[in-house]
């Protein structure tokens, strides 16, 4: 089962996840990360829950077009929606206020 630690205002979370699990959806339902993640739509068209892979970027599939399109340039910096990632792997993603991640 993934590991999965989470950077969010100077806290640190850490969770244990079943294989392709999607934050988003455990945030909708209180779960992991509580309600420390910041999303909105959860379909890949508002880049809320834009985070920067800190670890585990290697085992993600390549960005689809919905990440394209929202992220551009910040792709290269190492921003992935979490809304479309299905975490498979032990990954930590950082998140900072919605000024870091526009």
């Amino acid at each position: 089962m993934p590991n999965v630690v989470f950077h969010k205002n100077g806290e640190v979370y850490r969770d244990t996840v079943k294989e392709n699990t999607n934050l988003v959806v455990r945030a909708g339902i209180r779960q992991f990360p509580f309600p420390h993640l910041r999303y909105e739509c959860g379909m890949g068209k508002c880049s809320r829950c834009a985070c920067r892979v800190i670890a585990g970027a290697e085992q993600l599939p390549p960005p689809n077009w919905k990440e394209k399109k929202q992220l551009g340039e910040r792709l290269n910096a190492g921003y992935r929606l979490a809304c479309q990632l299905w975490i498979e792997h032990d990954i930590e993603l950082t998140q900072d206020e919605a000024g870091d991640a526009q």
